[in-house]
């Protein structure tokens, strides 16, 4: 019992603090930081605004639903995490998705880990979080070290240090943003791996490539394929040409309906004819939430 008082003496404690007009944290340095900072308390949702540098802008609607039910049933296992800005309002750092859901069930409140940070460590917290994700594809990671870089002015080894990485990891993704934007956005639809991006990175004519890249589609190369095919090119063997294609002419009513499939699924949507109106419609995604996005659209 004693226990329980304790801690409920220190929730009004630090709720005094935190509404007290008289003083305001917004520094490490000020008086009575060190009984905010690191501290979990409930605040309220209204009192949360949220976080301008977050990376990520879609959240599927089915998964956050799960998760409403999941907090419901047992309430909000690991606290969000906020910095305090002037007056009794807060700034998410992490955790918009248990914050979604906790507005979709009604809650007023939700346990909170409190920090104090500047916009610029705000913007490192959002794009280090980001990188830790696992549905990103490999050119939105090595955009997100490119913005640490350029942003945040991080070395490569200040990188390495702050996201766990090696630097030797997060060099092999920065190189991949040479690669033309072609093989670029290929990669981020998924029709070719990193280790692909990387065998072509030692090759620099913009060009040639390309026409690997090509080579690669079409002749559905593995990464294996595609160094060995790299090597022969810099030990001076030429290129095999690409084998021609019979082409088949696109019919109107699959020019005329693409865009809209496309816009509806929120992808560029591939199309691959096998003979006179026949083909096949290939829908690709990008992470789970995306899958699941449209699985939904599908159901």
């Amino acid at each position: 019992m004693a226990k329980a008082s304790k801690k409920q003496a220190l929730g009004r404690g630090l709720s005094a603090l935190l509404n007290n007009p008289n003083s305001d944290i917004t520094s490490v340095k000020d008086e009575n930081a060190d009984k905010i900072v690191g501290s979990i308390v409930e605040i309220e949702l209204d009192l949360i605004e949220v976080n301008p540098y977050q990376p990520r802008s879609y959240f599927n609607e089915e998964t956050l639903r799960e998760l409403a039910s999941s907090i419901k049933e047992l309430g909000v296992i690991q606290p969000i995490t906020v910095r305090k800005l002037e007056g009794n309002k807060f700034q998410l750092v992490s955790g918009e998705r248990r914050l979604r859901a906790s507005k979709l069930i009604g809650n007023n409140t939700i346990p909170t880990y409190i920090r104090i940070a500047k916009d610029q460590e705000m913007l490192e917290m959002a794009l280090v979080e980001n990188i830790q994700r696992k549905d990103l594809d490999p050119i939105e990671v090595a955009l997100s070290y490119q913005r640490l870089i350029d942003e945040i002015d991080l070395t490569q080894e200040e990188m390495s240090q702050r996201v766990g990485k090696k630097r030797s990891t997060i060099s092999n993704y920065l190189r991949l943003l040479k690669l033309d934007p072609i093989i670029q956005t290929g990669m981020r639809d998924g029709f070719l791996s990193m280790g692909h991006g990387r065998a072509l990175i030692n090759i620099e004519n913009t060009e040639v490539q390309l026409n690997i890249y090509e080579k690669i589609i079409q002749q559905k190369l593995s990464v294996r394929q595609t160094e060995q095919l790299v090597k022969n090119l810099k030990e001076g063997n030429s290129i095999a040409p690409i084998k021609s294609v019979k082409t088949i002419d696109t019919p109107k009513f699959i020019s005329k309906g693409l865009k809209t499939i496309s816009e509806y699924f929120g992808h560029k949507i591939v199309i691959k004819l096998a003979g006179k109106n026949k083909g096949k419609i290939l829908i690709p995604f990008h992470s789970e939430e995306d899958f699941n996005r449209i699985k939904k659209l599908l159901e």
